[in-house]
């Protein structure tokens, strides 16, 4: 094979690993979450402005406030799993650039003073580091379970009412149970996917 990374990372992170659905009742600590996000905070994004948050919900009255904003499909599995992580945009992210980008120190007027121009790189910038946390969860021995089944605006009022934040995707974590994966859904073929010119 072509690929530097041995059979066994491959599985982990690519092959064997599913969205989950449930969960041993294990509990995700604080320090699990940090070294997740140690791990993938080099995730690639404009100028480096690393937009994505992650706010844990843990705790009985937390669950209590997110399950009322998410889907009816999804809720025995968000209720069951031990963490679930907002996944959101932080639309402020401009206040830190003189730390990430100090190489730049006019960035946030001369490309970020604008807000729609801002929350539109806040978003995309934050989807390419929610796909590296997932595979950073998968790296920590543990299972994701990620979902955009909410109501984000509802959400979004309950846990950032400032208006700082966008929720994007919310993702169980957890030790995988045995009955945790439904069978793997086709994908499609590199010969189908992939075009070289």
């Amino acid at each position: 094979m072509a690929l530097s990374l041995d059979a066994v990372a491959q599985n982990l992170l690519f092959h064997e690993a599913h969205t989950a659905r449930s969960f041993t009742d294990e509990p995700v600590t604080d320090e699990q979450i940090h070294e997740i996000y140690d791990l993938i905070k080099p995730a690639p994004t404009a100028f480096n402005i690393s937009p994505l948050r992650v706010t844990v919900i843990r705790s009985e009255e937390a669950k209590r406030r997110l399950l009322a904003h998410v889907a009816e499909g999804n809720r025995p599995h968000t209720a069951a799993a031990p963490v679930t992580a907002i996944l959101s945009a932080d639309l402020c992210f401009h206040e830190k650039l003189s730390t990430l980008f100090p190489v730049y120190p006019t960035l946030a007027q001369d490309v970020y003073g604008d807000r729609d121009a801002r929350e539109a790189d806040a978003r995309l910038n934050a989807a390419l580091q929610i796909g590296y946390f997932l595979l950073g969860v998968r790296a920590a021995g543990l299972a994701a379970g990620p979902m955009t089944g909410f109501d984000a605006e509802g959400l979004d009022k309950e846990f950032f009412g400032d208006g700082r934040q966008k929720s994007l995707v919310l993702v169980n974590i957890g030790r995988p149970s045995e009955m945790a994966y439904n069978p793997r859904q086709p994908r499609l073929d590199a010969t189908e996917a992939v075009t070289s010119l």
